[in-house]
């Protein structure tokens, strides 16, 4: 569950950092709205990897609607253009 606190409870931040834990982030707000989000760096790191497979996600999708369009290449085609920029390394 997340805590809501107004920016200016960061005079005694640790008290605000107290209240911060894995799947329970901290939000701070200025006159009512919210400007800043304190987060466990366990959560960091699962948003960064949420982030990071949406992302493949869109470029595979953008992919196969390529292919789709422009039509599929064969398995050798495939192959021979990876082995030819290996080979150019």
């Amino acid at each position: 569950m997340p805590t809501i606190a107004p920016v200016s409870d960061l005079r005694n931040y640790g008290s605000v950092l107290e209240k911060v834990t894995t799947g329970s982030p901290v939000y701070l707000t200025r006159n009512g709205h919210g400007v800043y989000s304190i987060r466990d760096m366990k959560d960091e790191e699962n948003f960064q990897k949420a982030e990071a497979m949406i992302q493949l996600l869109c470029e595979l999708n953008a992919g196969i609607r390529s292919a789709e369009e422009e039509g599929w290449i064969s398995e050798e085609d495939f192959r021979s253009h990876f082995e030819r920029r290996r080979n150019d390394r």
